[in-house]
C-alpha cells in the first residue's frame, strides 16, 4: 500500500531525516534534542508505516535501505517546503509588487496620503496604490472582507477589534488669498463674523461646522455664503475671491498664494488614525507600508500586540 508521507506526523519525518543524515539514533537525538529512546521509538513507527526496516546496523552505526534512500530527497523537499512556509516572509521595497487598498477621507487625501505617496513612490516603485472614500464607508466589514487594507480614518470611527495608530493631532486656521484686505493683521472676532465664508461638508448642503458651534455658544454667528464637498478645490477658490474659511492646518500648509491667520476664537481640533485588521497585521509587505506612513506623519510604528496602539 502506498504512503503519503504528507499526511504522516512532522515529527516522525524531522525524524526520519534525521536519521538518513546522521546514520546514528544518538547523533540523530542529539540534533533533535530528544532523548535516545525516543528517537528508537520513533523509528519503529517510521518501520510500521512503510512496512520495511528504513535501517540496518552496521559497525559503523545504521545503513539506509532502499526504500530508506528512495525517501531521503522527497523529505527533504518536503521538510524545506514546510519551513520556509514558517519562516517569515522576505520583504524588498525595491522590487516588490503589491497593491494597497487605502480609504481616505478628502482632508486625509491632501494631508496624509499626498506626502505618504512621495515617499512611496520613492522607496518601492513596485508598490501600486488604490485610494478609495471613506466616508460612510463600513471600514470593519471592508477591511475584513480585505476590499480595502488601511484606513485613514478618526478614533470614533474606528472599531475595538481593529489595530489603530494614532497619527497626529489637527489643529483649525483661518485662511484666506494674500491680498485679502484683511490679510495684514490678526482679525477680530467682529470682523471675523462679518466677512464671507466658506465651509467644508463632507455631506452635502450643510452651512454649519464646529466654528459655528463654538460662535453659538458665544451669542455669536458668521455669515457661511459657500458650502462645498472638498477640500480640494476650496484653495483655488479662495485665491479667486474675498471668501475665507476655517480648515485644518495641514491641508494648505504648503498653498501658494494664501494667507493663514489664527482664529479668533478657539475651535477644537482633531485626531487622525489609521486602522487595519488582523489580516494585514504581520504581513511584512503592508507593515513596511504602514511604517512609510507613520514616518510620514511624524511617528512610528509600536511593537505593542494591544489593538490601539
Amino acid at each position: 500500500m502506498a504512503i503519503d508521507i504528507r499526511a504522516m506526523d512532522l515529527n516522525l519525518l524531522k525524524a526520519l531525516d534525521a536519521l538518513l543524515d546522521e546514520r546514528s539514533v544518538t547523533r540523530a537525538a542529539q540534533r533533535l534534542s530528544l532523548t535516545q529512546p525516543a528517537v528508537s521509538g520513533m523509528l519503529t513507527r517510521l518501520r510500521e508505516s512503510f512496512d520495511d526496516p528504513l535501517f540496518v546496523r552496521t559497525q559503523r552505526g545504521i545503513t539506509p535501505t532502499l526504500r530508506a534512500q528512495e525517501l531521503a530527497a522527497p523529505v527533504k523537499e518536503l521538510l524545506g517546503g514546510i519551513e520556509s512556509l514558517l519562516q517569515p516572509q522576505a520583504f524588498d521595497p525595491a522590487t516588490a509588487q503589491m497593491t494597497v487598498q487605502l480609504a481616505s477621507t478628502d482632508y486625509a487625501l491632501q494631508a496624509v496620503v499626498v506626502p505618504f505617496l512621495a515617499k512611496l513612490r520613492r522607496r518601492a516603485p513596485g508598490v501600486r496604490v488604490a485610494v478609495v472614500p471613506a466616508q460612510h464607508l463600513p471600514v470593519y466589514e471592508r477591511l475584513e472582507r480585505g476590499d480595502i487594507d488601511l484606513a485613514l480614518i478618526s478614533p470614533e470611527n474606528t472599531a475595538p477589534d481593529l489595530y489603530a495608530r494614532h497619527l497626529f493631532d489637527e489643529r483649525y486656521v483661518c485662511v484666506m488669498r494674500a491680498g485679502h484686505p484683511d490679510a495684514r493683521g490678526a482679525l477680530s472676532l467682529d470682523r471675523f463674523c462679518a466677512l464671507d465664508h466658506a465651509l467644508i461638508s463632507y455631506t452635502g448642503g450643510s452651512f454649519c461646522g464646529v466654528t459655528d458651534e463654538v460662535l453659538a455658544r458665544l451669542g455669536r454667528s458668521r455669515r457661511v455664503v459657500l458650502s462645498i464637498t472638498s477640500f480640494l478645490v476650496l484653495p483655488e477658490i479662495l485665491r479667486n475671491s474675498d471668501l475665507i474659511a476655517v480648515v485644518p492646518q495641514r491641508v494648505v500648509a504648503d498653498a501658494r498664494g494664501l494667507k493663514v491667520l489664527e482664529p479668533p476664537v478657539a475651535i477644537p481640533g482633531f485626531v487622525k488614525t489609521a486602522a487595519w485588521h488582523e489580516r494585514t497585521h504581520r504581513s511584512p509587505g503592508h507593515r513596511w507600508v504602514r511604517s512609510v506612513l507613520f514616518d510620514t506623519c511624524g511617528c512610528e510604528e509600536a511593537g505593542s500586540p494591544l489593538r490601539l496602539l
